[in-house]
Order: C-alpha cells, then sequence, then structure tokens
C-alpha cells in the first residue's frame, strides 16, 4: 500500500472536543477547544492552545485559571455553537442553556452538564505561532457521580465523550481493548 506526502500539518486526530469555562462566575465565556491534552501525570498537566484574537484569549490570560468541561453527545450543539460565536456578541451559557456550577479552587464556572470538569491554573503562556499554549496545572476534577459505581470506580466510557476529527465531531465507539492486553498472559 502507498502513502501519499502532504506538508506538515494538523492531521492527528481524533483530539478530545471541549468546551473551555473561563472568568468569574458573573462574567463567564465558553470557548470550544480541540487543542488540548495531557502533557504530565506528576503534577497532573494540561493545556488549551488558542489563537490571541479570541475573546477568551485575554480573559485566561488575566485570571491565569479555567476549566476543561468534557462534552457528552447531548451537549455537541452546543459545542458547536460555542466555536462559531463569539463571547463579545453573545452570554454562551445563556444561549446554549447551559447551567453554571462554582468550582473548588476557580472562580471561573463549570459547566454543569460536563460529565469531567478539569479545574485547571495557568503557569506558562507559550506563544507558538497563530496560537499561544497555557500550559496548566490540574488543580480539581469534577465528575458526575452518575459515571462511580458504588466501589468508587469510574466508568468513564458510559458517557460517550466526544472527539473532533479533521473538521467533523464524533461520539466515543466500541473499546477495542484494554491497556496492555497485548501482552497479558492467556489463561
Amino acid at each position: 500500500m502507498g502513502k501519499v506526502q502532504w506538508k506538515g500539518g494538523t492531521m492527528l486526530s481524533p483530539l478530545p472536543a471541549v468546551l473551555v469555562s473561563c472568568g468569574t462566575m458573573e462574567e463567564s465565556n465558553l470557548i470550544t477547544i480541540a487543542w488540548t491534552g495531557i502533557v504530565n501525570s506528576v503534577p497532573p498537566k494540561t493545556y488549551v492552545s488558542i489563537r490571541p484574537d479570541r475573546f477568551s484569549y485575554d480573559i485566561i490570560k488575566k485570571n491565569r485559571q479555567f476549566v476543561i468541561n468534557t462534552v457528552t453527545p447531548a451537549m455537541v450543539r452546543s459545542l458547536d455553537f460555542c466555536g462559531v460565536a463569539s463571547g463579545r456578541d453573545v452570554d454562551k451559557f445563556a444561549k446554549c442553556r447551559l447551567n453554571k456550577l462554582s468550582g473548588s479552587t476557580v472562580s471561573c464556572p463549570l459547566v454543569a452538564e460536563s460529565p469531567v470538569s478539569l479545574e485547571c491554573h495557568v503557569t506558562d503562556i507559550i506563544p507558538l505561532g497563530s496560537h499561544s499554549m497555557f500550559l496548566a496545572d490540574i488543580k480539581a476534577v469534577q465528575v458526575d457521580e452518575s459515571l462511580i459505581d458504588e466501589s468508587g470506580k469510574l466508568h468513564l466510557a458510559k458517557a460517550g465523550l466526544v472527539s473532533y476529527t479533521h473538521g467533523e465531531y464524533f461520539a466515543q465507539g466500541k473499546r477495542l481493548g484494554k491497556f496492555g492486553f497485548a501482552v497479558k498472559k492467556k489463561r
């Protein structure tokens, strides 16, 4: 099988598609982000990359806090809207009928409908070109109790989290294996 060579580009997919909340409980905004991920385990660190002309950029730069809110298929219309509308012109929480929750370590709101929300404190802002990366410590994680069983185990697959692949949104699909299954001894 042959391959066709293209110039370097953003072809790593799928990516988590998330709603990032910022600001304060009174003056907040939501921005759709696909340029995000985990960069370290101990301490837990994440990032979001945002164009400097986006409304949320200056809010996060000033407050040095944000919340990464994961998204379910029921929230995908709001996810898309928050990526194309500007917080300069519309209250996205109100327009999308999303509810705010207070965080435990941040002044910005969490999205109540989100199954998992990561409370983040910015440690570094790294200009990269078209975007700047906000590198952050994950200070707290808020998890919907419906995803936790009676023994305290998280069942995140039940949330059907949304991902982004080259301009399209997808719900998490079928399980193909479990970490380490390729080397597990057969019974």
